[in-house]
């Protein structure tokens, strides 16, 4: 893994009401606290956002957003933008997640968009790609996560957001189902992820880009996935509202 430093992340999804989310953020601070070699980052809902930074004031936890607008103001009701996100204490935010792209429209294009006003508003862009059962069943699968990386990171050269980048490998397949890719078929679709960011940022800003696996990551499965060589951390959706089950995963070393 060279020298990239493991992330793990938590997405908490439509989960937890502000109370809820700052006792669970302060819960999980202060289990791993002291935990050497790793980055923590957790993302609550958008109404949960400024209590939760409050509980992790002074921790070693992040802040993250599970989506955001483009634009940095106007007329686009529901929305939030990224320096709106910035002072309620983010320091990450999700875009492209699979669930947004199937429940909600969005398309590779609107991931470009938000990618680039994330890097713009100095937020570290966590990037999701990832194929769908069909796809895999196709053989799809290097073709889908291609065009998503190109067509995600159109017009971002190299240089732009070194160190903020993040790009989460999440196979559809594997989301919120208890099925879990394979170490091996990780390790496939990550080197193949770091070989495209060569492409397309330069071999310098792909061999420092972290790159996550998602999809039903669990304390069981953590440690095997991290021995591989492309896989940098992992983006951890159910088994991240406990903080007791997340805080073992993040201590997987």
């Amino acid at each position: 893994m060279d020298a990239r430093t493991p992330l793990i992340a938590g997405n908490w999804k439509m989960f937890k009401t502000p109370q809820e989310a700052a006792r669970d953020a302060a819960a999980l601070a202060e289990l791993v606290k002291g935990v050497e070699g790793v980055d923590v980052m957790i993302a609550p809902t958008f109404a949960c956002l400024v209590p939760v930074a409050q509980a992790l004031e002074g921790s070693a936890v992040a802040l993250g957003a599970q989506n955001m607008h483009w634009e940095t103001e106007g007329a686009y009701t529901g929305e939030l933008s990224g320096p709106m996100l910035k002072a309620a204490g983010c320091s990450h935010v999700i875009i492209g997640h699979s669930e947004r792209r199937q429940y909600f429209g969005e398309t590779d294009e609107t991931v470009n968009k938000k990618v680039k006003a994330a890097l713009e508003a100095g937020l570290k862009a966590v990037l999701c790609i990832g194929e769908t059962e069909e796809e895999r069943d196709q053989e799809k699968t290097l073709n889908v996560l291609d065009k998503q990386l190109k067509d995600g990171l159109k017009d971002i050269f190299p240089g732009s957001g070194e160190d903020a980048l993040v790009v989460a490998y999440e196979p559809v397949w594997a989301i919120g189902t208890g099925k879990t890719a394979t170490d091996d078929q990780a390790q496939e679709a990550h080197a193949f992820i770091r070989k495209v960011l060569a492409e397309l940022l330069g071999k310098d800003l792909a061999k420092s880009t972290r790159i996550l696996y998602g999809g039903s990551v669990k304390p069981a499965n953590i440690a095997q996935l991290m021995s591989k060589p492309d896989i940098d951390g992992g983006l951890v959706g159910g088994a991240s509202l406990d903080p007791e089950t997340f805080s073992q995963i993040v201590k997987f070393q």
